[in-house]
């Protein structure tokens, strides 16, 4: 039947919850086009016939397929566009380096489009904020304290605050940091926050 296999990459991305990322389906989309493409043949075809010899009963089928071909059109659209809003909230999770498993899932046009968009958003926040820019990316949710009690999860070496204290960050260590310097460490994976 014709646009299920449009209908099947929504279902797709339905079926995962909001801030996880499918592999890219690349077999999916290409069998989309495909079907894109057999439907546009047929249609030209048609047409030509019906245009050569008046044979008006093509018409509705000729209808019915270009129909066809627009909602495949929009559902790839659908399906592209709800991965980079996926990708564009991965950014802003996990900062400018994904985790390797998430890389894993995106296709190369989607890692140069997180490329592109990380740049953007460097270029944003060092435009703001005076000399030294502002980090827009931290503190998505309003601190309850400035400083919170870290546990560090692996050995991450050195680690400078801004009043010019270096600490070393090693598997299981405590200790108690500004909340904006950490936050980003803490979404990589790297500290954890001790809630007492």
């Amino acid at each position: 039947m014709f646009c299920e296999k449009s209908v099947e990459l929504i279902r797709e991305l339905h079926r995962m919850g909001d801030g996880q990322l499918p592999a890219f389906n690349e077999d999916g989309i290409r069998q989309v086009l495909e079907e894109m493409k057999a439907l546009y043949e047929q249609n030209q075809t048609d047409v030509n016939e019906a245009k050569t010899e008046g044979k008006s009963e093509l018409i509705p089928s000729i209808k019915f397929r270009h129909s066809c071909l627009l909602r495949n059109q929009r559902c790839i659209a659908a399906y592209l566009y709800d991965r980079l809003l996926r990708i564009r909230a991965l950014r802003w999770e996990y900062g400018s380096v994904l985790p390797t498993t998430i890389r894993f899932h995106m296709c190369a046009e989607e890692m140069e489009w997180f490329n592109q968009y990380k740049k953007s958003l460097a270029t944003y926040m060092r435009s703001i904020g005076g000399e030294e820019g502002l980090d827009i990316t931290q503190d998505m949710k309003p601190p309850k304290s400035l400083y919170i009690e870290v546990r560090c999860l692996k050995d991450h070496g050195e680690f400078e605050i801004d009043d010019g204290t270096v600490i070393l960050l090693k598997k299981n260590s405590q200790h108690f940091l500004p909340r904006w310097k950490c936050e980003q460490l803490i979404r990589q994976g790297v500290l954890e926050h001790v809630i007492s």
